[in-house]
């Protein structure tokens, strides 16, 4: 289970596990996490976690939310990655259960030997063009307009919005925060670029 490390001017104050699909983060007292501090909104934001993926969810804070420096909207969470919500630090730890260098290894050798997928930009100057999607997480968009990230699993390709208040379309229905499974053929537009989704 993912878990936080609070501190505030470098001094720890807690540490939470991520036990709650969804944790709130405030200045108010109906949050999960009470964070008091005046630069803290009321309800500043949130943390969703899906099976073993977390996900930070800037709620339209007043002075924003940081991730190792760069202010988000909504960000897939990666060990060790620093949270700054005003004069607190949350430093984010994945499962705290890691893989061996061998289990690693065997497992990115079944992951070679699935289907892979790539990605074909339908309009624009750059339409015929191909990406293939060979990392376990792949992000296209640009930071603080709209990015989208695609995950790659043994089975299956999964994509969900990250960053951006204009959604992103998969075959005309916005995305909805939540992972989506992506399947051979699909859509997705993003601001006005076509993008298909092909598996190889």
């Amino acid at each position: 289970m993912a878990k936080i490390i609070i501190s505030r001017d470098g001094q720890v104050e807690r540490q939470v596990q991520l036990s709650k699909e969804r944790v709130t983060l405030g200045r108010h007292s109906r949050n999960d996490i009470v964070l008091a501090h005046p630069a803290v909104s009321g309800s500043h934001a949130s943390i969703v976690t899906i099976l073993d993926d977390s996900f930070l969810d800037d709620l339209h804070s007043t002075n924003g939310s940081y991730v190792n420096g760069h202010r988000v909207g909504k960000h897939f969470l990666q060990h060790q990655d620093v949270i700054r919500l005003a004069k607190y630090e949350l430093l984010f730890l994945a499962d705290g259960i890691r893989p061996s260098a061998a289990a690693a290894t065997a497992a990115l050798a079944a992951l070679a030997t699935h289907a892979l997928a790539d990605i074909e930009i339908l309009n624009g100057n750059n339409a015929g063009k191909r990406m293939a999607l060979t990392k376990p997480l792949t992000s296209l968009g640009r930071p603080g307009v709209q990015v989208v990230a695609i995950r790659r699993a043994p089975a299956a390709y999964r994509i969900a919005q990250l960053e951006g208040a204009q959604p992103v379309l998969l075959n005309g229905v916005a995305l909805d925060g939540a992972e989506t499974l992506l399947r051979h053929g699909d859509v997705i537009e993003m601001g006005g670029t076509l993008l298909a989704f092909r598996l190889a």
